[in-house]
């Protein structure tokens, strides 16, 4: 549906045939090539402006550094295809390739996007209100990025543990699969980085909410060096997490290390015969 979405956005029938001319193609093609050299000559020079005046890095101007990382993203891999697939006549890079380049234009500009709404608040918060820029910042970025998240994810983990017991205690005979059985291991898991997650960021969200509404010269060292290393531990702890709590990614992870043929990746048959009575009591969370 993606590969079919985006063929004939470029104009492209579903037979692979398409309804624009080769010259207008060839058009839109050099566009996009001019549009994509411009765009990634002109990012790279403001790269190497900040790289070159120290005086210009500020906090704002960071972002702006950002910003022009996400632009050079969408000018070096979304321009090229787009324009190769213009010459070609229809899309070229096959559904991979159709998959990599609407994943990647869709990350760098939610990315653009976030970034230029972070600009705008930023100059609202320095030139409107800037006796409580920092504690609105801050509080800003504790309740969209961890109390928000939070929220979405224990709400939605708290039906689906609803809707796994009760087909622990049910008749859930039609769902006696090893489909079903995985999608339980992937539930705990999920649960799991989300409880690690917790633990890691709450220290840190602490000490921030301390240093807007407390003396920061009282947080203990100690604290203020520990809390960003539980941050920053959530890097290594994650795939940890796959290994111990997702048993057909564990499966995997030893044929890898086996040396073992994809297809030769061994999977346990759980069930009907293999299953306790209450066959996803051990599922539950």
């Amino acid at each position: 549906m993606l590969r079919n979405g985006l063929a004939n956005s470029s104009g492209s029938r579903n037979d692979g045939t398409s309804v624009f001319s080769q010259t207008e193609h060839t058009v839109v093609a050099a566009y996009l090539i001019v549009a994509g050299g411009i765009s990634i000559l002109s990012n790279l020079i403001v790269l190497g402006i900040f790289i070159k005046y120290k005086e210009l890095r500020t906090p704002t101007n960071a972002i702006i550094i950002n910003l022009a990382f996400t632009d050079i993203g969408v000018s070096s891999i979304g321009y090229p295809m787009s324009a190769a697939s213009d010459l070609h006549g229809s899309w070229k890079f096959g559904y991979a390739g159709c998959q990599i380049y609407a994943g990647l234009n869709i990350f760098f500009g939610m990315a653009s996007i976030g970034l230029l709404t972070v600009v705008a608040m930023d100059r609202y918060l320095t030139v409107c209100r800037p006796d409580i820029s920092f504690v609105s910042f801050t509080m800003m970025v504790i309740v969209i990025n961890f109390i928000v998240p939070l929220t979405v994810m224990f709400y939605c983990y708290y039906h689906v543990t609803r809707s796994i017991n009760s087909h622990a205690t049910g008749d859930c005979t039609a769902h006696l699969s090893r489909d079903w059985v995985h999608q339980v291991d992937v539930t705990k898991m999920s649960v799991i980085m989300i409880l690690m997650f917790l633990l890691a960021w709450s220290p840190y969200s602490i000490v921030c909410l301390w240093a807007c509404f407390g003396d920061p010269k009282k947080i203990p060292p100690s604290m203020a060096i520990i809390a960003p290393l539980f941050a920053k531990s959530s890097t290594f702890y994650n795939p940890c997490i796959y290994v111990v709590a997702n048993r057909k990614f564990r499966r995997a992870m030893f044929a890898m290390f086996k040396c073992q043929p994809h297809q030769t990746v061994p999977v346990t048959s759980t069930f009907l015969m293999d299953m306790p009575q209450s066959p996803l009591a051990s599922g539950r969370i």
